[in-house]
């Protein structure tokens, strides 16, 4: 969570933090681009492989978080 929440902080919107429950599109201020770049920094980051239809049923960072989670705990 700490990681996703650093990479998503500079797209708060008038400081809000960013938690489990931001829904990343709707509460920041960030464009499908800039969320595919976050992805693939995520996935470098703990090595992992994010499929494209996973990443599009995401909506929170704790659905973010948890994906990753399992997406490692499967290695």
């Amino acid at each position: 969570m700490d990681e996703i929440s650093r990479q998503l902080a500079p797209y708060r919107v008038e400081d809000r933090p960013v938690t489990g429950q931001t829904v990343i599109y709707k509460d920041l201020s960030i464009d499908s681009l800039a969320v595919m770049d976050i992805v693939m920094e995520l996935e470098d980051r703990f090595d992992v492989f994010i499929p494209i239809n996973t990443v599009a049923e995401i909506h929170t960072v704790e659905e973010l978080a948890g994906a990753i989670l399992a997406l490692q705990a499967r290695r």
